[in-house]
Formats: structure tokens, C-alpha cells, sequence
């Protein structure tokens, strides 16, 4: 059995990032572990659970296209800027938006959290399989992919502890999972598991719980899923019962507030702000190309359409906390070919222009 406790950890300070108007300073406790089976003990302090806003009352929220196939779905399901849920023998016990205000704003609180989780500094760097562990609550990360077949993992904790996973933390990677479970002990709760995903998440015949924000499609086929898929390309569903948890949270401290002046306003006249829609997760959209010297620290989605990716230069994938996006497979290691996302984005970039 593999035990880590304080005194083998790391200090490292994290660096101090610049990018959009803001600035984060993280001082982060980290070390890389090489599992093989065992207990794994995190930091000690508790990992903060992610605000997912609108997005937590959602099982499903897609970015082009929802499609259910012989499967059941306990939560709300969402398409945007995607417009399509498509349903066979499909039975939904909650409300689908799809393109509406509602999907909009759980999509832009989606994409929040999405971004948030890369900037979370990990407590534990995995390598090798998360089969046969247990796992404390805590912020562990893999630099790449994820694949397990077969095996049970393991997540022992109190009922408000929080796991957070990072999969592709060096810019790319996917989560696959073939006849893989994830279990529960201690109390701990499905809706207090997060893996944050730099590309896609494939179940087959698992049995996994927690919430899914993937930056590019969600795939699940048989088995079943106590979580959130939440995803920025399509969700695909076939056979598997999905069902959207409830996170616990711990008691907070009444805290007696302090009365302030009500401040007067004045009424204002001008124009309502211009609604980009789709658009509105780039920082950087171009019809172009996009030529980036030297280097750069950007917070936000980046893409081009419709130009090829090759258009997009001198960009690495590790300045960007976002998604790369591009119509055809050119384009940096990193990036996610979505051209139906990429033309309506730029179709509501042209209208709010326009406006």
C-alpha cells in the first residue's frame, strides 16, 4: 500500500499569470506520484468545490448537438450555441433548452468553471492508472490522457469533501474509461466529484460518477453515470442512465451583516450592450488568421473559421486557458475541430457587429 502524508510534499509557488485585465497569484502544494495501487492522501487543506452556476441543475449541456439513444436522463438538458436534441426511445425528467436564454447562460457558467479548474493548483500529479486506489479528498492531475479498462477507483471522504480531477493539464489529453467504476466511501457524494477534461471523455460500460466538463465532445454507452455531462462539443448518449447529483456543501457560518447606505442612482440613457451569443467565450475570433509574437497569456476560447487552422501561427498551446478552436485538423497539437460551432460563432460575431 502506497501512504504519502505532509511530509513528503513540495512547496512550490505558483507562477504569477497575467491575462484579460486580471491577475492570479496561487501558491500551490504539489508532487508527482507514480501509482500503482494504494491510498493517496491530498493536501491538507480542502479543495474549494467549482461554482458551476445555471449548469448545476443540468445532466446534459452540449455546445453543438445532444443526442439520446434508448437512455434516461434525470436533470435538465441544454444545446448552445448548438440547436439540436435529438431523442430515441429517450426519456428526459427535466426541461430541455436548447438555443434559449437558459442554455446561453448555463453554457457561459460552464465555460467559467471550466476555466477556473486550470488554474487550480493540484495537490497530487498522478501517473500510471487510477485502478485499485483510493483517494482522499483533494486536487489530483494527469499531464496527458487518461485510459482505464476494467478496475475500481476508489474516493473515501466525508460527505462536504471535494475531488477534483485534472486530466491533460499540459494542454491535451482525453478520459476513457471501458468497464471502469468509481465508487463512494465515507459518506462522500457524487455531486462534490468534478474532472475537468482538456479534450474528450469516453465511457463504455462503466459505472462513474461525478461532473464531467469536457472541452471537447462526451460519450457515454451503457452503464451507468451519477453526474453531469457538460461538454463543449456534442454528448452522445446511448443505452445509460444518466442522473444529475446534488453537491453537499458544508454548514456555513451565520454571519451577521452589517447595514449599508442605500446608494442613489441616477437613470442612464444609451444603447443595451451588444450580445455576441456564441461569440461571446472568444477573447480572439478571427476570419483570418491569428499571428501571435512573442509570446502571449490568454484567457478565453481562441478560433478561426473560415480559414484553415494552419492560419493560426506562433501560438503555443500552453499560453492559452481556453480552447483552440479551428474547421479542419491544422492548427496547434491542442486544438478542437468544431467548424458547426466556429460558423455560428462567427455568424453572431458579424450580427453583433452589425448592431
Amino acid at each position: 500500500m502506497n501512504t504519502l502524508g505532509n511530509n513528503n510534499k513540495h512547496r512550490h509557488l505558483a507562477t504569477l499569470a497575467y491575462s484579460a485585465g486580471r491577475v492570479c497569484l496561487a501558491l500551490a502544494l504539489a508532487f508527482t506520484l507514480s501509482v500503482m495501487g494504494g491510498v493517496v492522501q491530498a493536501a491538507p487543506l480542502a479543495a474549494p468545490a467549482p461554482g458551476l452556476g445555471s449548469a448545476s441543475s443540468f445532466a446534459v449541456l452540449a455546445g453543438t448537438a445532444v443526442t439520446c439513444t434508448d437512455s434516461t436522463v434525470t436533470g435538465d438538458v441544454g444545446v448552445y450555441p448548438g440547436t439540436a436534441v435529438t431523442q430515441t426511445n429517450c426519456t428526459i425528467a427535466g426541461t430541455i433548452h436548447a438555443y434559449d436564454a437558459v442554455a446561453l447562460q448555463a453554457s457561459d457558467d460552464f465555460r467559467t468553471a471550466y476555466d477556473a479548474l486550470a488554474l487550480l493548483p493540484s495537490d497530487v500529479v498522478l501517473t500510471g492508472s487510477l485502478a485499485g486506489l483510493t483517494l482522499e479528498p483533494g486536487v489530483y492531475s494527469f499531464d496527458a490522457a487518461v485510459a482505464e479498462t476494467g478496475g475500481v477507483l476508489t474516493l473515501d471522504g466525508p460527505s462536504n469533501g471535494t475531488w477534483i480531477f485534472k486530466i491533460g493539464t499540459l494542454g491535451t489529453g482525453a478520459l476513457t474509461g471501458t468497464n471502469f467504476s468509481v465508487v463512494m466511501a465515507g459518506g462522500g457524494q457524487a455531486g462534490n466529484v468534478y474532472w475537468r477534461v482538456a479534450d474528450a471523455a469516453t465511457l463504455t460500460d462503466s459505472n462513474f460518477l461525478g461532473t464531467i466538463l469536457a472541452g471537447a465532445a462526451i460519450t457515454i454507452t451503457d452503464g451507468t453515470f451519477d453526474g453531469r455531462a457538460l461538454a463543449k462539443a456534442a454528448v452522445t448518449l446511448t443505452g445509460t442512465a444518466v442522473t444529475a447529483p446534488t453537491p453537499v456543501s458544508p454548514t456555513p457560518t451565520p454571519v451577521t451583516p452589517t447595514p449599508t447606505p442605500t446608494p442613489t442612482t441616477t437613470p442612464t440613457t444609451g444603447r443595451a450592450p451588444v450580445d455576441l451569443r456564441s461569440a461571446g467565450s472568444f477573447v480572439i475570433l478571427s476570419k483570418s488568421g491569428i499571428t501571435n509574437v512573442p509570446a502571449s497569456a490568454i484567457t478565453g476560447d481562441v478560433g478561426t473559421s473560415p480559414i484553415t487552422g494552419a492560419a493560426i501561427t506562433g501560438l503555443d498551446c500552453a499560453e492559452v486557458t481556453g480552447t483552440i478552436y479551428t474547421v479542419d485538423a491544422a492548427g496547434p497539437a491542442c486544438r478542437v475541430a468544431d467548424a458547426t460551432l466556429l460558423t455560428l460563432a462567427v455568424s453572431d460575431m458579424e450580427t453583433a457587429y452589425t448592431d
